[in-house]
């Protein structure tokens, strides 16, 4: 998380002209009424209230981090999940054998296909 005290890319601009960058905010006519009314209650203007709150939600976000499970498992997990509902659409008198290629086939899809699946490790001829 960035401190938002430090001098940043900005700072160089801010020691040439002495005056702080210009950003304009386009915000809804609510949101701008409650941000004139945060800025009020604290006797600040618009535009050190709108500094004020981004830095409060800035410090106050929770820091981006990488997804909790992997791509790879999640594919898994649909899968699983894809298994299952077609095992309960088999008939149950099927052979196990016969079961686990339908299963595969649908899965994996016809064999003929699978040098174009990009999510399948390529076979070696």
């Amino acid at each position: 998380m960035s401190d938002f005290s430090s001098k940043d890319s900005a700072s160089s601009v801010r020691r040439r002209t002495g005056v702080e960058p210009i950003s304009a905010v386009k915000m809804p006519e609510r949101l701008t009424e409650a941000v004139d009314a945060w800025a009020e209650a604290h006797r600040l203007t618009r535009s050190d209230a709108i500094c004020q709150l981004i830095e409060l939600g800035l410090k106050t976000a929770l820091p981006v981090s990488a997804p909790a499970h992997p791509i790879a498992s999640d594919a898994t997990k649909i899968e699983e999940i894809a298994v299952h509902e077609i095992e309960s659409l088999l008939d149950p008198a099927l052979p196990a054998d016969e079961r686990e290629r339908r299963i595969r086939r649908l899965t994996e899809g016809p064999p003929e296909f699978s040098h174009e699946r990009k999510d399948l490790p390529k076979q070696r001829p």
